[in-house]
C-alpha cells in the first residue's frame, strides 16, 4: 500500500478535507458556501483526487498525519468493502463524528457502538419503515402553500423554500402541533453549529436542555399521523434530533433538484449524486485489517470523499450532467448518496418519498429556468433564486 509524500498529504488535506470542513459538516455556513461556489472548490478537490490516483494507483493511500493512521480510498471496490463491512470492523462512530454529534445527539445510533448501536439502529429502521405515515400527503399540502406564495411574489428562493420545508419536516416528525415551532429547530440549528467545531466548541448544556424540553412536549403529545405517534417518547427523544438534522440535508437536495429540473425520486438521487450532502463518509477500524497485503492498525480512519466518486470523469461518462436514467440501480458501487451497506441511511425511503413528492408538486405548480450542463462542481443552495410563474393546469 502506498504512502503519500508529505507534499501530497498537504495537498489532500488542504484541497480536499479542509474545504469540506470549512463549508460545515453538520450545518452549512452561508458565507463559506458562497466562496466555495465562486472558487469551485469541489472541482479542485476532485482534480486532486484524480491526480493522487494517477500518481499512486487505485489502492488505499495512507496519509502522513502524525499520531494517526488515516487512509484515503481511491477505488470504488474499496468503498464497497468498507461500507459493506460496517459497523464491524469498520465502525460508523468515529472519534470525529462523536465529537460533532454529541453536541445535540449524544445517544444517536451514528455515535453508538456494540449492542447499543444495534438496538438503536433497529429502532430507526422500524419507525422509519415506509408506509407507516402518509408523508406524501404532508408534502403535497405544504408544497401547495409554497406554490401559492411563490406565484404571488414571482420568486422562489432558498429562504422561502426552507421555511416551508421546516414546517413540512416538523409536521412529519412531530405532528401539526409542531408545524410553526420555529424555536425548536432554531435551537437545534444552534447546537448543530456548535457541532461544526466538534472538540473545539464547549458544550451548551442549558441550550440542549431547553431544546429537549420543547422536543419532549411534542413527543408526549404523540400526534396521530406523525412519527412521534409510533414509539415510546423516551426512545424517540434519543433519535429525533438526527431525523430533523437529516431533513435539513434533504431540503438542500430538493432545492438543488429543482435547479436541475429533476423529477421524482430519480431527481432527488441525482441531485445528491452531483452535490453530496455527506461529502465525506468516515469509518474507523475496530481491529487490525488487511488491505492489499498491508495490515492497518486498529483505529485507522478510512475516508471516502464522495464528490470524487460521484463525479469522476475517468469512470463516469455522465459525471457532470443530469443522468436520472442510472437510478435506482447504478452500475458503480461508489455511487452512494445515502451511504450503503448496513450503515445505509434508515430514512432513505422516507426522504425519497417526501422530497420527491415535494419536487414534483413544485414542478407541477410553477415554471422556472433550469441549470444546463456541464453542471458546476459546487452549488451554493443559499444563493438559488428562481423567477417563477404559475404553471397552466394540465388539460384532462
Amino acid at each position: 500500500m502506498a504512502v503519500a509524500s508529505r507534499l501530497d498529504t498537504v495537498r489532500a488535506v488542504t484541497r480536499v478535507l479542509l474545504p469540506t470542513v470549512a463549508k460545515g459538516v453538520v450545518v452549512r455556513r452561508p458565507a463559506v458556501m458562497g466562496l466555495a461556489e465562486r472558487l469551485q472548490v469541489d472541482g479542485s478537490a476532485i482534480a486532486t483526487m484524480r491526480a493522487l490516483r494517477a500518481r499512486y494507483g487505485p489502492e488505499p493511500l495512507r496519509l502522513r498525519i502524525t499520531g494517526r493512521s488515516v487512509v484515503l480510498l481511491l477505488d470504488p471496490h474499496d468503498v464497497e468493502r468498507v461500507l459493506a463491512e460496517s459497523p464491524e470492523p469498520f465502525a460508523l462512530a468515529t472519534r470525529e463524528k462523536r465529537a460533532a454529534l454529541e453536541h445535540f445527539q449524544p445517544h444517536g445510533s451514528l455515535v453508538s457502538r456494540g449492542p447499543a448501536r444495534d438496538r438503536r439502529r433497529r429502532f430507526n429502521e422500524e419507525v422509519l419503515r415506509p408506509g407507516r405515515i402518509d408523508a406524501a400527503a404532508v408534502a403535497r399540502d405544504e408544497a401547495d402553500l409554497l406554490v401559492r406564495h411563490a406565484a404571488s411574489t414571482g420568486v422562489l428562493d432558498w429562504e422561502g423554500f426552507a421555511q416551508a420545508w421546516w414546517r413540512l419536516a416538523r409536521r412529519i416528525v412531530l405532528g401539526l402541533g409542531a408545524r410553526n415551532d420555529d424555536a425548536l429547530t432554531d435551537d437545534l440549528k444552534t447546537l448543530r453549529q456548535h457541532g461544526n467545531w466538534a472538540y473545539l466548541h464547549p458544550r451548551r448544556d442549558r441550550l440542549r436542555e431547553r431544546f429537549d424540553r420543547r422536543l419532549r412536549a411534542h413527543l408526549d403529545r404523540a400526534e396521530p399521523g406523525s412519527l412521534a405517534s409510533l414509539a415510546d417518547p423516551d426512545a424517540l427523544r434519543e433519535q429525533v434530533p438526527h431525523w430533523l438534522f437529516a431533513f435539513d440535508a434533504a431540503g438542500i437536495v430538493t432545492m438543488r433538484a429543482l435547479a436541475l429540473g429533476g423529477e421524482g425520486a430519480a431527481g432527488i438521487l441525482e441531485a445528491a449524486r452531483l452535490w453530496p450532502t455527506t461529502p465525506v463518509i468516515l469509518r474507523e477500524s475496530t481491529r487490525p485489517t488487511r488491505w492489499h497485503g498491508t495490515v492497518l492498525p486498529r483505529g485507522t480512519t478510512f475516508i471516502v470523499f464522495t464528490p470524487y466518486f460521484h463525479r469522476d470523469p475517468d469512470r463516469l461518462p455522465y459525471a457532470d450532467r443530469y443522468a436520472p436514467e442510472i437510478w435506482p440501480h447504478p452500475d458503480d458501487p461508489a455511487l452512494v448518496p445515502f451511504s450503503a451497506g448496513p450503515g445505509v441511511c434508515p430514512g432513505r425511503d422516507l426522504v425519497l418519498t417526501t422530497a420527491g413528492t415535494t419536487l414534483d408538486a413544485l414542478r407541477a405548480g410553477l415554471s422556472f429556468p433550469h441549470l444546463d450542463a456541464p453542471l458546476p462542481a459546487t452549488l451554493d443552495h443559499f444563493r438559488l433564486r428562481f423567477p417563477v410563474t404559475r404553471s397552466a393546469p394540465a388539460r384532462s
